[in-house]
């Protein structure tokens, strides 16, 4: 028997139940001549249809990576395939899934129309971070903060070797055109499209220096400088710890382009949930504008349970019928 023409990859929430979607998944690879490939400490989370391999040689031997479960999830399929042009389609199983756009009841009519190529990719950027010799990837933003809790931190910002003042308060900010909507915009920082590569950086309740956002260009080198001589502060990357600011030390933040592509099926109908999502948050909508983003076959529905109510109240003789219901 030779080869499995198409490998897929496997990444999974650690606790979510998943195992009806991955036997779909186990199907249509299989009914393709492919293998199904997971990491071998998630092995555990997907049953025996799926092969184990180690970490370390996992990403080589991959075509596509679909991830099971939320945003998070999906970040961290997305890291493993920084630089490379593998696909990753994502499956929600989270809650808000900004990045996330197959629903799990969707993911049979996904995958046939995976097979049939009817899709789009989706370029994602991502920061690369340097702290002294090492390095991680943020998608969303990179946060510094005081290394002890209720404790203000100090920052030093250079851009493109240049001092560009300083921050003092809770934290900074940086974030992509697509972390713009999260901690970002929490903190009072812009909306940026994902269409402009730039660097967006924002304070979190500063007490001086830097006071509003900045939003650079995407081939600016940033670099956040700890300018204490004894003080550490710490840094994370899309909302996870990763390490410290030592006392007299520079953290870098590129913008990598086009790092990674995500499968996309309906991008007009994925932009329009983003704008719903957004107005829920926090944007200033009208309730008609709002209504106007929900897609036409859900308003469709809505009219018609509407109307099913309506009849059903007006049959019983409720206080929204015309009338006492007929008499048999």
């Amino acid at each position: 028997m030779g080869q499995p023409h198409y490998t897929v990859g496997l990444v999974v929430h650690p606790v979510k139940p998943v195992l009806d979607s991955v036997r779909m998944i186990s199907r249509f690879v299989h009914r393709y001549g492919g293998a199904l490939l997971v990491r071998e400490d998630d092995a555990p989370r997907v049953g025996p249809d799926v092969e184990p391999v180690a970490a370390d040689t996992f990403v080589d031997r991959l075509d596509a990576v679909v991830s099971l479960g939320g945003d998070g999830t999906m970040l961290g399929a997305m890291r493993l395939v920084v630089g490379r042009s593998t696909p990753v389609l994502g499956v929600n199983y989270g809650d808000v899934g900004f990045l996330v756009e197959v629903p799990p009841e969707g993911l049979e009519t996904a995958l046939n129309r995976l097979v049939a190529g009817d899709y789009t990719l989706e370029p994602h950027s991502c920061f690369q971070v340097l702290n002294g010799g090492e390095e991680c990837t943020a998608f969303n933003d990179v946060v510094i903060a005081a290394s002890e809790p209720l404790q203000s931190a100090t920052v030093d910002l250079f851009v493109n070797g240049a001092r560009h003042g300083y921050y003092r308060g809770d934290a900074v900010i940086a974030c992509t055109p697509t972390g713009s909507t999260a901690y970002n915009y929490a903190a009072g920082g812009p909306v940026i499209s994902p269409s402009a590569p730039s660097i967006t950086l924002t304070p979190v309740a500063p007490m001086s220096g830097i006071n509003r956002s900045v939003v650079l260009g995407g081939s600016d080198a940033v670099e956040f400088r700890n300018p204490s001589d004894r003080v550490s502060l710490r840094f994370m990357a899309d909302g996870t710890p990763v390490g410290l600011l030592k006392p007299g030390v520079g953290l870098s933040v590129r913008l990598i382009a086009d790092a990674v592509n995500v499968v996309r099926f309906e991008p007009t109908l994925h932009e329009q949930r983003q704008r719903v999502k957004l107005s829920l948050l926090d944007l200033p909508l009208r309730p008609d504008q709002l209504l106007d983003l929900v897609p036409p076959q859900l308003r469709e529905r809505a009219e018609q349970f509407r109307a099913e109510a309506l009849e059903a109240e007006r049959l019983r003789g409720g206080p929204w019928s015309d009338g006492p219901p007929p008499a048999s």
